[in-house]
């Protein structure tokens, strides 16, 4: 082997190792923290859904009591969240990509029009209940084309989103929904919410090396009592393991709208919103996560990886 050949192979060596390394890397590190650091993005969903939820979630963000949130375009209160997102450009906010509808008395529909997506939609015209039924009637075309409108609706007011996630799983609800899902996620260069989680096999080997895949999520669930909301929240920090977990709350404040919003549906309802609320703006909360040397992460942090060369 001539000089040149030999040069020429060890730089495709080198270049092939170093590719190796690259995705052996945690995600810690490839955001520039140690291997065994614990990083958390603690979230806010379903911004949109009532003005209520958006001023708890606006104040929240503000005082970088919760690092990101995620927006139910379909919803009625979309265009306050545009008016937010143009003041405050650094805000993290992505999607929270809707395909249900899971109120009594307070409804909403497609972003696109009903005969495109009709699949989606319920005898009322407006989305199925939940996610069972999703799985059951949607088609895979149809959720797609309803994904990317809900995108395409949010960047037309002027929000910039930083990743797209999933109102009650409904994204979930079919392998084949999923890869619409991930599909328009890759087409408008977006992380997306994918966790390692019992049950998520199938839906993670369909993914490249180059997703963010979390390693851990945290929800407060029906079964936490309400005088154990903070120690729930207080020991979930304490109980954090290394690697990349996001902790999704759901904020709000108990007022006359969200109680008629959430009416006989006490689950994630106006008193549950509340007291996420109250914990995540505690000076306990805060304690907490110094305590514990938790490492406070975004969406756009994860974003910039996805976008890397």
């Amino acid at each position: 082997m001539d000089s040149r050949r030999f040069l020429f192979s060890l730089l495709l060596l080198c270049a092939s190792v170093g590719q190796m390394l690259a995705q052996a890397k945690t995600i810690a590190e490839r955001l520039g923290y140690p291997a065994d650091s614990k990083l958390l993005i603690v979230h806010a969903d379903d911004l949109a859904v009532a003005h209520s939820v958006n001023s708890a979630s606006f104040d929240a963000l503000e005082k970088r009591a919760v690092t990101s949130a995620s927006i139910m375009v379909p919803c009625p209160w979309i265009t306050e969240v545009g008016v937010y997102a143009k003041a405050h450009p650094d805000a993290d906010l992505g999607l929270h990509l809707t395909l249900t509808s899971e109120w009594k008395t307070y409804r909403w529909g497609a972003v696109a029009s009903s005969d495109r997506v009709p699949s989606l939609l319920d005898p009322d015209g407006t989305f199925w209940g939940d996610t069972s039924q999703v799985a059951q009637h949607a088609k895979a075309d149809d959720a797609e084309r309803e994904i990317r409108a809900q995108v395409e609706r949010a960047m037309a007011l002027g929000i910039h989103p930083t990743h797209l996630d999933t109102h009650m799983g409904s994204v979930l609800a079919t392998p084949e929904i999923f890869a619409a899902y991930v599909k328009v996620a890759r087409e408008f260069h977006l992380p997306f919410l994918a966790v390692r989680v019992p049950g998520a096999e199938p839906f993670l080997s369909t993914l490249s090396e180059k997703n963010i895949v979390l390693d851990a999520l945290v929800m407060a669930a029906p079964t936490v009592h309400a005088d154990q909301w903070k120690e729930f929240y207080l020991n979930s920090i304490k109980g954090l393991k290394p690697g990349l977990t996001q902790m999704i709350v759901h904020l709000g404040h108990d007022d006359a709208e969200l109680q008629a919003v959430t009416m006989d549906h006490p689950d994630y309802g106006s008193a549950w919103r509340q007291r996420d609320y109250d914990v995540v703006t505690s000076p306990e909360f805060k304690k907490a996560l110094g305590d514990n040397h938790i490492i406070l992460v975004k969406w756009k942090d994860l974003q910039k990886l996805v976008n890397r060369p």
